[in-house]
C-alpha cells in the first residue's frame, strides 16, 4: 500500500518568540539546518516521496524558497496552508484530497528523531488502521500517555495526564489508514476549540484498529517547541556530527542513498550550493559514491 507523509509546520510558536515573531518555528535553525529539514528526513529515510507540507498561508513561500517542489530531491511536495491553530487532526481535513486512497504519515514539524527507524517502516508496513509510537520520558505528565500490556496492547490512552499510568509518551509521528479523514469530521472540537489528535486515535482504538511500537532505547526523540528544547537539540545534533563526521538531516544525501535521485542529479544540486560547510560534506558524499 503507498504512504504519504504530512509534514504539520504550523502553529503560532508562541512559546519561542520573539525567536518567532518573524520566522516560522520550522524554519528556525536547529544547529547547522532549518528545523524542517529533520522531520522531512524521517519521512525520506521511511521511504516516502509524495508529502504535504502545511503551514501558515504567509509562511509558506519560505519553505518553498527552501524546497521548491521537492523534485530535485526526488520528491513529490505540495502545500497548504492551515487559517488557525484549530488542532492536529485538523491536518486529515485540510489533505483530504491530497490522502486520496493512500494511508497517510503524520510528523510534527518540530519533531527530531535520530537512531534507527525500523519501529517506523514496521508501523507503515503493518497498518491496518492507525499505529502510534511511544516514547519512555521522565516528565509524562506533558504530554499524551500511552498504557501498554506486557503483550504490547493498548490498554488506555490519556492526554497531559496528572497521574500518568506509564512513563510512555506518544510522540509526533502517525501512521493512519485513509479513514483518517472521514474520522476527523466525526470528532467534536475540544475545550480548546481544536480537533485534538488523542481523540482521533481513540477512534481507531474503540474499534481495535490503534497499534503502538515502542521507539525503544538507542532512539532520540526530540521536541523543540521551547528555548530550552531547541538549544539541547541543536546540541545534540551538533555532537553527533562532530564525532561520526556524517550529518543528521542532509535530505540531499538521504535522497541519493535512497536512490531518489542519481549521481548527476547530485551533482546538479551540489552545484548549485554555496561554499560553505554543507557542501563540503555533500562534496564528501559524492566522493564516497564514485
Amino acid at each position: 500500500m503507498k504512504t504519504k507523509g504530512i509534514i504539520l509546520a504550523g502553529g503560532s510558536g508562541t512559546r519561542l518568540y520573539p525567536a518567532t515573531a518573524i520566522i516560522n518555528k520550522q524554519l528556525q535553525l536547529v544547529y547547522d539546518k532549518p528545523m524542517i529539514y529533520y522531520p522531512l528526513a524521517t519521512m525520506m529515510l521511511a521511504g516516502i516521496q509524495d508529502i504535504l507540507l502545511i503551514s501558515n498561508e504567509k509562511d509558506i513561500p519560505f519553505f518553498q524558497k527552501i524546497l521548491k517542489d521537492g523534485s530535485h530531491l526526488g520528491l513529490n511536495l505540495e502545500y497548504q496552508s492551515q487559517k488557525a491553530p484549530n488542532g492536529i487532526a485538523e491536518a486529515f481535513l485540510i489533505g483530504e484530497d491530497f490522502i486520496a486512497n493512500d494511508q497517510v504519515s503524520l510528523i510534527l514539524g518540530d519533531n527530531i528523531i535520530y537512531g534507527k527507524l525500523d519501529f517506523y517502516r514496521n508501523g507503515i508496513e503493518n497498518n491496518r488502521g492507525g499505529y502510534i509510537f511511544g516514547y519512555e520520558v521522565t516528565n509524562p505528565t506533558e504530554f499524551g500517555v500511552v498504557e501498554l500490556s506486557k503483550s504490547g496492547e493498548i490498554i488506555s490512552i490519556e492526554e497531559k495526564p496528572k497521574i500518568p499510568k506509564s512513563n510512555f509518551v506518544i510522540t509526533g509521528l502517525y501512521v493512519f489508514d485513509n479513514s483518517c479523514s472521514k474520522r476527523t469530521k466525526e470528532l467534536k472540537p475540544s475545550k480548546r476549540n481544536e480537533l485534538e489528535i488523542t481523540d482521533l486515535q481513540i477512534s481507531y482504538w474503540n474499534e481495535g484498529l490503534l497499534n503502538c511500537n515502542l521507539m525503544g532505547r538507542g532512539i532520540a526523540w526530540l521536541d523543540t517547541g521551547t528555548p530550552e528544547n531547541l538549544t539541547e537539540a541543536g546540541m545534540f545534533i551538533h555532537s553527533i556530527e562532530k564525532r561520526q563526521g556524517r550529518k543528521i538531516g542532509c535530505i540531499e544525501e538521504i535522497a541519493l542513498t535512497r536512490s531518489f535521485i542519481d549521481i548527476e542529479q547530485f551533482e546538479k544540486i551540489l552545484f548549485s550550493l554555496p561554499e560553505c560547510s554543507y557542501k563540503n560534506y555533500c562534496k564528501k558524499v559524492l566522493a564516497e559514491y564514485k
